[in-house]
C-alpha cells in the first residue's frame, strides 16, 4: 500500500486527549469529521473549525469514500468492544480502524481478527502524552499489519512530537508496548514520590520546590515527571495541602505485572508501586499526594479540589 492521500479522517472521542489531538490534525491540515457521546465537545470542536456529527452513522458516511475510510477512536478501554460494534455494521471492506485508546493488548488481538472477517483493517496505537502532549505531538507506538503502517505513516508523523512514531510489530504490540510503558511510569513515579517524602520529613527544612527545580537542571534523574512535580508544586504548594493523598491507578500497571507472572520474569519495582497506590486508597499519605499530583499534572486525572478529571 502507498501512503494515505487523501487528509481525511474520522474521530470518536473528544475527551482530554482526543479533542487535543483532533485539534492537532487540523492544524496539519486534516479534514477531521468528529464525534463523541457529549455533545458539548462535539460543538466546541466545530468551534475550532472541525466538522461535528452528533450520530456515529452520519460520521461514517463523511468521513470518506466506502473503501478508504479512517476512522480513530480514542475513547476508555471498556467502551471499545460497543464502538466497534457499532462500527462493524456502517464501515466496508478495505476501511480502516486506529484504536488509540489504553487497550489490553489481547484484546487488540481479539479485535483485530474480528475486524478482519468483515474486511476492516484494525491498527492498534499505544499512544503517550497525556493532554499537554496531544497539543504539541504526541508519542505513538503502532500495532498491526506493517502495510496498513506504511499506508498511515504520514497520519501518525502529523499527530506525532518529532520523531515519536514507530511500528512496533504485528497486531497487539503498539498496545503491548505501551502497556509495559505505563508500567515503568509507576515504577518511576513511585521512586520520585519516596524520595521527595523523604527530603520532605527529614532534618533540614528543605524545599521541595527548589530541590525539584535543581533535579531539572541537568542531573541524571532531569525528567518530565520531576517536570511536572515541580509545576505540581507551584500550582499547589509543597505541602500539597488540597490534594488527594490516595493515588490513583488506572489499570495498566495491574495488566503489565499479570504478564510478567505469567512469562515468569520479575517485575518487583512495578508490583511495589502498584501495591503503594492500593495502600494509599486504605491510608492517605504524603507519597500519595506527590503521585496523585505528577498524575493530575501530566493526565489531568482527578485527585485534588482544584483540576477536574
Amino acid at each position: 500500500m502507498t501512503k494515505i492521500i487523501s487528509k481525511k479522517i474520522g474521530y470518536i472521542g473528544l475527551g482530554k486527549m482526543g479533542f487535543n489531538m483532533a485539534n492537532r490534525l487540523l492544524t496539519k491540515g486534516w479534514k477531521v469529521v468528529a464525534t463523541d457521546v457529549n455533545d458539548d465537545a462535539v460543538d466546541r470542536f466545530i468551534e475550532v473549525g472541525g466538522v461535528g456529527y452528533k450520530d456515529l452513522k452520519d460520521l461514517v458516511n463523511n468521513s470518506g469514500d466506502p473503501g478508504e475510510r479512517v476512522i480513530w477512536l480514542m475513547v476508555p478501554h471498556n467502551y471499545v468492544d460497543g464502538v466497534l460494534d457499532d462500527l462493524g455494521l456502517l464501515l466496508s471492506f478495505g476501511d480502516i480502524v486506529i484504536d488509540g485508546g489504553n487497550s489490553l493488548y489481547e484484546l487488540s488481538i481479539e479485535r483485530s481478527k474480528k475486524m478482519s472477517k468483515k474486511g476492516i483493517k484494525y491498527i492498534d496505537a499505544g499512544v503517550s502524552g497525556g493532554p499537554e502532549g496531544a497539543k504539541n505531538g504526541v508519542c505513538v507506538m503502532v500495532g498491526g499489519e506493517k502495510d496498513t503502517y506504511n499506508y498511515l505513516e504520514d497520519l501518525f508523523k502529523d499527530i506525532s512530537a518529532k520523531d515519536a512514531y514507530k511500528y512496533m510489530g504485528r497486531s497487539g504490540a503498539g498496545h503491548f508496548v505501551k502497556m509495559v510503558h505505563n508500567g515503568i511510569e509507576y515504577g518511576m513515579m513511585e521512586a520520585i514520590a519516596e524520595g521527595f517524602n523523604i527530603m520532605k520529613h527529614s532534618d533540614f527544612d528543605l524545599k521541595m520546590l527548589d530541590v525539584a527545580d535543581i533535579y531539572q537542571h541537568q542531573s541524571v534523574i532531569t525528567s518530565r515527571l520531576v517536570g511536572w512535580l515541580q509545576k505540581g508544586f507551584q500550582t499547589y504548594g509543597e505541602d500539597l495541602a488540597e490534594v488527594s493523598g490516595s493515588a490513583g491507578a488506572s489499570g495498566e500497571g495491574e495488566w503489565t505485572l499479570k504478564v510478567a507472572g505469567n512469562m515468569g520474569i520479575d517485575a518487583g519495582v512495578i508490583q511495589h508501586a502498584l501495591d503503594a497506590r492500593i495502600e494509599s486508597q486504605k491510608d492517605p499519605s504524603y507519597a500519595g499526594k506527590l503521585i496523585q499530583t505528577m498524575r493530575n499534572m501530566f493526565g489531568g486525572h482527578a485527585g485534588n479540589t482544584k483540576v477536574s478529571s
